[in-house]
């Protein structure tokens, strides 16, 4: 069972209404997910540091949730840090957070306590810990969309293209923009693993 703060969180995320334009590409992960013998998700982002790692994040979290096999990673074309203005966002939905050490600290992201927390860090997504084969590539912005026309033992590549938070840094409004984004995906996550019958 995910934490009841997360629940909580997802009761108001899920309350949004999905357009059938945006289901449509969504429904493209629920087929991919439902016709792979071992489904893997790479989230992929020009950074690794937002966008990407939230919908790793909370694809983990709704498989979890709704009973689903699946193995979740993220990337970027190239490494940064985990934005502490999306490690935030996260926290204040209801996940535990330890942070390590470095200058791309690790984060230990907890949804559950019957479930192992991930380990969330910016890196390539060919980097040795992603699939290198079998898995779909979930392209999060355009820019990574753009650079990377062949993402090479990708089973599937789809495009689910968000509007990156970065845009609110330093403008005082962080909390609304990143937490505008955060339940989006969450919302959309929910929507792709409750469409999926065990």
């Amino acid at each position: 069972m995910i934490y009841p703060s997360i629940k909580s969180y997802l009761d108001q995320a899920t309350s949004v209404t999905i357009t059938d334009e945006r289901k449509s590409i969504l429904n493209e992960i629920v087929e991919y997910i439902k016709s792979a013998k071992e489904p893997k998700l790479n989230f992929i982002c020009t950074h690794n540091s937002r966008r990407s790692h939230l919908s790793q994040i909370w694809a983990q979290t709704m498989a979890y949730h709704f009973g689903v096999k699946v193995q979740t990673y993220s990337g970027g074309t190239e490494a940064t840090a985990f934005h502490p203005n999306a490690v935030a966002a996260i926290e204040r939905a209801g996940f535990k957070i330890q942070k390590g050490q470095g200058e791309n600290p690790p984060y230990k992201v907890g949804y559950s306590d019957n479930a192992d927390p991930m380990t969330c860090y910016s890196k390539t997504f060919d980097d040795p810990v992603n699939p290198n084969r079998g898995f779909a590539a979930i392209m999060t912005c355009s820019e990574a969309d753009a650079e990377c026309p062949i993402v090479f033992g990708a089973d599937a590549r789809i495009k689910l293209i968000y509007e990156d938070p970065k845009v609110s840094d330093g403008t005082g409004n962080e909390e609304k923009i990143y937490g505008e984004r955060s339940a989006q995906i969450a919302a959309e996550m929910h929507y792709v693993f409750s469409q999926i019958k065990n």
